[in-house]
């Protein structure tokens, strides 16, 4: 069964320099993690039901299920990856798993 990894990203103080490290250095780390069958990312433009923009941008990298995530993050390239996120992520990002309706 699919999951897929959904991270929102609260806004940063600088923007620029966020995106400048985000799309230079952590999306190459993504694309380098095992199993990864899937990545999607994009920045949040509007917030259409009149609700707060509490976020910036998302991601949304999918795996085969829980077991090959969890490996993914395991291996050396996952474990760089939430490394560079926990250095870059502004205050309030979230991370979520959620299996995908077939």
């Amino acid at each position: 069964m699919t999951v897929k990894l959904v991270v929102l990203y609260s806004h940063p103080a600088d923007p620029a320099a966020f995106d400048e490290h985000y799309l230079g250095v952590h999306v190459p780390l993504v694309h380098a993690i095992p199993g990864l069958e899937r990545f999607e990312a994009g920045r949040i433009d509007t917030a259409l039901d009149g609700g707060e923009h509490s976020f910036y941008r998302i991601a949304e990298l999918y795996f085969a299920g829980r077991s090959a995530m969890d490996a993914a993050f395991a291996s050396a390239e996952g474990q760089a990856t939430a490394a560079d996120y926990a250095k870059i992520a502004p205050p309030g990002s979230r991370m979520f798993v959620e299996t995908v309706d077939e």
